[in-house]
């Protein structure tokens, strides 16, 4: 990406939730924070502006471009960049010394604006470009690749189940038939192909985009990373430490869930088991701060993309 391309996504890109997942973090000006999805900086600026002199604030990040994003930030003492997944995170705390130390971690998950709008990066199914689909294109095989030679079983498997798209054998067979004739190597190429197999269409979403989420989502082993990420992250924060999460659909948004409730229940005991509660209570890890916060009309107004976000908010205890 120019860098005249690159400055236009960081100044045209909204980030979502921004203002409730500031809050969520509860900043001290001398506290440490961890944004594990750095992005194009847009809640790293604002943690940044709430950060006194002797804050800290370590972003990540898997994308390349994200990285050269965070160029901007390089004369800030109080900022650091690391290219890798967030999965890493508790790596990165241990490397700078601050396990059990962070005050506050911010994940922003799954694919971001840029991204999406970024043709060559092979996200999006409305525009033409190479079928890749890698958040960190340093690594891994891209989507061409891997739907050259997949099983048509596990084709289907994938963009059934991470895609919740239930004409998912009708895509894996037409892909695996299509590509005996020809490589399938573009995302248009793609889309037309989705578009053909699948009998049944919805009038509020294009036929490709279940198919290509749930092949996005594997490439990037995108609910493994939530899964250890989200470890990870209660690992590295500090008593009275804030985990703040945005989800953009179902799959993530449960994982969520579920990793938060499990922390705040403690131990699950037997019924009649001969323990007391203040020692189940003991086990917690964490507590939920308020509920499931969604965006506003006014935000999925000005920014359609926003409509499935939620943000869950957990303390550690």
């Amino acid at each position: 990406m120019s860098n005249a391309a690159l400055e236009q996504s960081q100044t045209l890109h909204k980030s979502v939730l921004l203002d409730e997942s500031i809050d969520a973090l509860a900043i001290q000006p001398d506290g440490i924070y961890i944004d594990a999805t750095f992005g194009r900086g847009g809640h790293s600026a604002h943690i940044l502006d709430k950060l006194g002199q002797n804050g800290k604030l370590i972003a990540l990040d898997r994308d390349p471009q994200a990285i050269e994003a965070a160029q901007r930030f390089s004369s800030d003492p109080r900022f650091q960049i690391e290219h890798t997944a967030f999965s890493h995170i508790d790596e990165v705390a241990q490397k700078y010394g601050l396990a059990g130390k962070v005050n506050g971690v911010l994940m922003d998950l799954g694919v971001s604006s840029p991204q999406l709008d970024d043709a060559q990066r092979g996200f999006s199914f409305m525009r033409e470009g190479p079928l890749d689909m890698r958040m960190d294109t340093t690594k891994g095989i891209s989507a061409a690749q891997w739907l050259q030679t997949a099983d048509q079983d596990d084709i289907s498997q994938v963009i059934k189940e991470y895609g919740e798209e239930k004409f998912g054998k009708r895509i894996a067979h037409a892909i695996v038939t299509t590509r005996e004739e020809s490589p399938l190597t573009t995302t248009l190429q793609l889309a037309k192909l989705i578009d053909e197999a699948v009998p049944v269409k919805d009038k509020y979403k294009h036929p490709a985009t279940r198919a290509f989420q749930g092949i996005r989502i594997y490439i990037n082993s995108e609910l493994d990373e939530v899964r250890t990420g989200l470890k990870g992250a209660l690992s590295c924060l500090a008593s009275g430490g804030r985990l703040a999460v945005i989800s953009f659909h179902s799959l993530e948004d449960r994982l969520v869930k579920r990793f938060m409730r499990e922390q705040s229940r403690g131990m699950q005991v037997p019924a009649r088991m001969a323990i007391t509660q203040a020692e189940i209570d003991a086990t917690r890890a964490m507590k939920l701060v308020g509920k499931a916060i969604k965006p506003s009309s006014l935000e999925t107004s000005d920014n359609p993309r926003a409509r499935s976000s939620v943000l869950r908010v957990a303390e550690k205890l």
